[in-house]
């Protein structure tokens, strides 16, 4: 298995990442009410995917298995508990998984 960790920062951040061969942005924003939810738009610029909470231990990923990923998007944590305003880079952590 081929682990990559996604560095993040504790503020809203949008950059660019090649994941599996693919070209994505990713917009990392946090929303008082939801935590820290992840936009994945495409190499235009374009929405692909809005709204995905960052939920740690889960594969993010999974419900789209239409986009054909080759790869799991997992958040995680020290305590395995939603990642405050703060967290992000410091005590949770995401990671791009290949294999499996």
């Amino acid at each position: 298995m081929v682990i990559n960790e996604i560095p993040l920062t504790a503020t809203n951040q949008q950059f660019s990442i090649t994941l599996s061969g693919t070209l994505w942005q990713m917009r990392i924003i946090w929303r008082d009410v939801a935590g820290w939810v992840l936009d994945m738009l495409n190499a235009s610029g374009d929405p692909v995917i809005t709204g995905i909470p960052l939920i740690p231990g889960t594969d993010l990923l999974a419900q789209y298995g239409w986009l054909n990923p080759g790869g799991r998007l997992v958040a995680v944590t020290d305590d395995d508990q939603l990642p405050d305003k703060t967290a992000t880079g410091r005590t949770a952590k995401l990671y791009w998984l290949i294999g499996n």
